[in-house]
């Protein structure tokens, strides 16, 4: 008998999920986070998890874990004191940077500080020129005096190995690594052609660093959790997951943590492709919204858009440049500072806003009565009716309603002079209109019509806001899977082991022959297979993906050619019209007199996705009898009036059953909201399939 957990740490929640591989039935926990030690939450949900399925830990013979570690971590800076060494010359590349105002016309423009102090930075003598030969050859000589003060007067646990065109030929870093390894047996080191042999000095550098930064702590939680589960009587595989989709083995974690920036929204993303097989709709708008934050993704083919750099820790949340850059594989996600836990007040003009700063687990919102006093989003949807006091998490968490109007009406209602019903709406509708706003310039600029996408909405809160959404962006059809709460932990065990690498190496295309097209990917695909040899990966059974970045000669920007399975030659042939189409997608027109070149080369590969293909059920006990709950008044804003509102049990609902709006449909993690006009069905796998009145499907 196989049973298999998902455990993904949100800012506010902590979702987990029990795979039954034999009965093909899932078993759902969700708890608040503990922001102080996040696997106390973990450890605690797992003995939990396991009672409630009538096991015992060592019954697991897998465990996956998505976690906001690392990018808490950067955000708030918790990482430990880091150093670096890089080329004669170049210490001062982190402040300066891309010599680029993000805002052209803000005289107080304000930029993050690098994760390494300049202090901290040290150089040595070496030269590699961008193509890959030795122009002056490395010199050690007194760095060891420079590193030994560090870490004893700093503190340094940490340091990023960052040399001129490392990416063209890594002799001089691994040399250097080497020594450092040997030299100082306990500080980690990480190398930026080993992180991300990418060119681009700037964002290779700051990649290395965040690895650099975070690798203690991460070595840390790692262990304590391990330890914990450990004692618990696990004794299963346990996976971590990555930014790209894939899981890693803990070691390959320790090595790359700077891969687990967007670990567990990621998950989420990729089960919206699962469930895009499913229902045999291949572009979807994946829509996750939790207690912190929410996140959006495009998936085009079945398959979830994905990009190579992002930035974390920026200064201004929707500004583009004004946080670091990171290169590392990563599903694309737009984030919004939305969720359950969502802060509202007035600005200073006296305006409404809500977000991006959130009350998290501790405090929590009002209405969780653990001392949190400012009004969040949960605060206002208890007030319109669409969640319910005594029926949250299935009930084992009772919700404050005088708290929450209290809180409303304290800092939004008075100060403008409204009911707290009416100032509740207009929290719920600002994070709508949030939400719908990062949509349209998400999908928009990588070229798709959202239109014409069915939306799957997921998430704590996802359910309740989806149906509004979707009608803002005119989509037709919104999709509410089985256990929408805590779909995030299904995609964690839905997710191959796996990992990607990417190398500069420009290359003209007319200058590319067969044979060297074939040497190169297949030593790419070799050094990919080393990463995971560790695994235990078949490789008869592992999948290899090969992407290439190409662009016209001249431009500076590339887009991405997916290269087909197939012989050099044959796939070789095929760039030119491969290019010709990716490019004509995004800018709407594609140039033949043109030269091109390939800039990046991407290779990656997975093994075989647990389980199979086929869908699991929930293990669940309906509530009453019939689907049917009752009644209860709900907000709407038509009338602007609350009016009687049906209330489903989800667990109650069979497939083939038919719900007309308004109505709200209640799961133990999630509601999700019909309003008037939608109508909905339960499909053969249980999903609610919503059509938004007005809109054709």
């Amino acid at each position: 008998m196989s049973y298999r957990i998902g455990i993904d740490i949100g800012g506010t929640f902590t979702d987990f999920a029990l795979f039954d591989d034999r009965q093909r039935e899932i078993v759902t926990h969700k708890s608040l986070t503990t922001p102080s030690a996040p696997e106390r939450a973990v450890l605690e949900g797992v003995a939990a998890l396991t009672q409630a399925a009538g096991i015992e830990a060592s019954a697991v013979s897998m465990i996956v874990h998505g976690t906001t570690l690392v990018t808490n971590a950067v955000i708030e800076r918790r990482g430990t004191p880091t150093a670096m060494v890089v080329t004669r010359g170049f210490r001062d590349v982190l402040d300066i940077a891309m010599e680029k105002r993000y805002d052209l016309f803000d005289l107080r423009i304000q930029f993050p500080a690098p994760l390494v102090p300049r202090s901290l930075r040290f150089e040595v003598d070496e030269r590699m020129t961008m193509d890959g030969s030795v122009r002056r050859p490395l010199v050690i000589d007194g760095l060891a005096q420079q590193v030994q003060h560090a870490m004893a007067v700093d503190g340094v646990r940490g340091i990023a190995v960052c040399l001129l065109h490392s990416y063209a030929n890594p002799a001089h870093e691994l040399e250097l690594t080497a020594w450092l390894e040997k030299t100082f047996p306990t500080l980690r080191v990480s190398a930026s052609s080993v992180i991300f042999p990418f060119a681009r000095e700037y964002s290779r550098w700051t990649t290395a660093c965040l690895n650099a930064y975070v690798q203690p702590v991460v070595d840390a939680y790692i262990e304590r959790l391990e330890r914990g589960l450990a004692d618990a009587g696990f004794a299963g595989q346990f996976l971590i997951m990555s930014s790209s989709g894939s899981t890693l083995t803990a070691d390959m974690a320790r090595r790359y943590p700077v891969r687990l920036l967007e670990s567990g929204p990621a998950a989420g993303a990729l089960m919206s492709a699962r469930h895009s097989v499913w229902l045999r709709q291949p572009q979807i708008l994946s829509f996750d919204m939790g207690g912190t934050t929410a996140k959006g993704c495009v998936v085009r083919d079945h398959i979830p858009l994905k990009r190579y750099e992002f930035e974390v820790a920026r200064v201004h949340e929707f500004k583009r440049g004004s946080g670091l850059p990171i290169n590392i594989p990563v599903i694309d996600m737009i984030e919004i500072g939305a969720g359950g836990g969502s802060l509202a007040d007035l600005d200073p003009r006296g305006v409404l806003r809500v977000g991006p700063r959130s009350a998290g687990a501790d405090p929590g919102p009002a209405c969780y009565g653990r001392g949190g006093t400012e009004p969040t989003l949960t605060d206002a949807n208890l007030i319109l009716g669409f969640l319910d006091a005594n029926s949250f998490l299935g009930g084992r968490m009772r919700l404050d309603v005088p708290a929450a109007r209290q809180a409303i009406h304290q800092r939004i209602a008075g100060q403008l002079g409204v009911e707290v019903e009416r100032a509740a709406w207009g929290i719920h509708e600002v994070i709508n209109e949030d939400v719908a706003k990062a949509f349209r310039v998400h999908a928009s600029e990588r070229g798709v019509d959202y239109r014409r996408c069915n939306m799957i909405v997921f998430g704590g809160s996802g359910p309740v806001h989806g149906v509004r959404v979707a009608r803002k962006l005119r989509i037709p059809r919104v999709v509410c899977p089985s256990g929408a709460g805590v779909m995030s932990a299904f995609g964690l065990l839905a997710s191959p082991v796996g990992f990607e690498l990417v190398q500069s190496l420009r290359v003209p295309l007319a200058d590319m022959s067969p044979q060297r097209f074939a040497q190169i990917t297949a030593d790419l695909e070799t050094r990919v297979r080393a990463q995971l040899a560790s695994t235990g990966i078949d490789a008869a059974a592992s999948t290899v993906l090969l992407r290439l970045d190409m662009r016209y000669e001249g431009q500076g920007y590339e887009v991405e050619v997916l290269v087909p399975p197939v012989p050099a030659a044959e796939a070789l042939a095929t760039l030119p019209v491969r290019f010709a189409a990716a490019y004509a997608t995004i800018f709407g027109m594609s140039f033949d007199d043109r030269a091109v070149e390939i800039i990046a080369w991407k290779c990656e590969v997975q093994g075989p996705v647990p389980g199979d293909d086929a869908a699991y059920r929930l293990r669940t006990t309906a509530v009453s009898a019939n689907a049917l709950r009752g009644h209860r008044p709900v907000y709407m804003p038509e009338a602007k009036a609350f009016a009687d509102c049906p209330v489903y049990d989800r667990y109650g609902l069979t497939p083939g059953d038919a719900i007309d709006g308004p109505a709200l449909v209640e799961e133990a993690e999630s509601t999700c909201v019909l309003a008037p006009g939608d109508r909905g069905h339960i499909d053969v796998q249980r999903n609610l399939i919503i059509d938004i009145g007005g809109l054709n499907p």
